[in-house]
């Protein structure tokens, strides 16, 4: 029987195609491809050992070790998982490595089960290839950034333009020290990933905002960054006490909603306190030890409060961490760059409009 191949095409992950990855779940959790579900075809243990097997003896070997190790009831019951997937998703496409052996008797075991589905020729070595190339080629598009001191609400203003496109939620990871997300990071390879499934709905100009190359964990691929340090930029200019209130809204209350919706009242209190206790610890060098310490003292206090129902408790050491940190971390930042150009200056409202008429003049 001739099994069917589908071309590498980034049409696939556009169209929100779901992709079955029979690879084994070490490999997946290295990096997907978009829209993937991890149905082995072999697990970790099992590859270790063909692998092996590869090495010191031959393919020949490995191949009648896999057949060995995969055989009977284990092999049934991954057949029925693939079966189980399309039956909710009957236009999946099935996946390896490199579109070779593993994902071939995928397919040849589902014919034989009488389901005949097609592997992407070449697997995710040629779709992130592809996937690369359209973050360099993407690098050429006209960019917007948007700047603008801690506080004032510069991913809420990218969410609300139509070429806005939010490396953070890429990389989850609000790009600070008090950005961590509750859920883990991404590979670096599902960050790229990710950039690059945004950027294929985006063909016109982008808007993003100003970041340095490292988010959290995750590195802005060099290309791109580098046309992201050349763009034009918009700079939003709010008062000390509305961006006071914006970042306890993203560092309180937003934070505590996603912490109690994971993992509940309790724990999810208990690990929030340790996120933010760790965050502020993480700025020692930079605060000095008198003022990081008084800085944890009025932490320490606010969380106090915060369980007594005083949520606004946190403004007490909110307000000298965007004075005595971020701000002047800022200024320097803006005073060693100080080449940029500015499209326009001002509040959140103007600079929504001024990037609307930008990306409404650059289509």
């Amino acid at each position: 029987m001739n099994l069917p191949l589908i071309a590498a095409d980034l049409g696939l992950l556009r169209e929100g195609r779901v992709l079955i990855d029979v690879r084994a779940p070490v490999e997946f959790a290295q990096g997907a491809l978009p829209g993937a579900i991890n149905l082995p075809l072999m697990d970790d243990e099992e590859r270790h050992q063909v692998g092996i097997a590869y090495t010191k003896q031959g393919q020949e070997a490995a191949v009648a070790l896999g057949e060995r190790l995969v055989r009977g009831s284990i092999r049934a019951a991954r057949i029925g998982a693939w079966l189980r997937l399309l039956q909710q998703h009957p236009d999946a496409i099935i996946y390896c490595f490199r579109g070779g052996m593993r994902s071939q008797i995928a397919q040849q075991w589902l014919a034989e089960a009488g389901l005949v589905r097609p592997r992407i020729n070449g697997g995710w070595k040629a779709m992130r290839q592809a996937l690369l190339r359209h973050i360099d080629t993407a690098a050429m598009q006209p960019k917007l950034i948007i700047s603008g001191l801690t506080g004032c609400a510069k991913t809420p203003l990218i969410q609300a333009l139509n070429h806005g496109l939010d490396l953070e939620a890429c990389a989850r990871h609000r790009g600070s020290a008090f950005g961590r997300h509750p859920l883990s990071s991404p590979s670096q390879i599902d960050f790229e990933h990710a950039l690059a499934l945004r950027l294929l709905e985006r063909s016109g100009p982008v808007v993003l905002e100003d970041e340095s190359r490292q988010i959290g964990a995750c590195n802005i691929p060099l290309s791109f960054w580098r046309s992201m340090e050349q763009a034009p930029r918009v700079r939003v200019e709010m008062s000390l006490d509305w961006r006071l209130a914006q970042i306890h809204k993203d560092y309180i209350d937003d934070l505590w909603i996603i912490y109690q919706r994971q993992f509940g009242d309790w724990l999810g209190w208990a690990l929030m306190r340790k996120q933010l206790a760790s965050a502020l610890g993480r700025l020692s060098k930079r605060l000095g030890s008198a003022r990081l310490a008084r800085l944890q003292r009025l932490q320490l206090l606010a969380f106090r409060e915060h369980e007594r129902g005083n949520r606004q408790a946190h403004e007490a050491w909110l307000a000298p961490l965007l004075t005595e940190y971020y701000d002047p971390l800022y200024r320097y930042q803006l005073e060693k760059n100080n080449d940029k150009h500015f499209l326009h200056v001002g509040d959140w409202d103007s600079c929504l409009a001024a990037a609307q008429q930008w990306s409404a003049e650059q289509e």
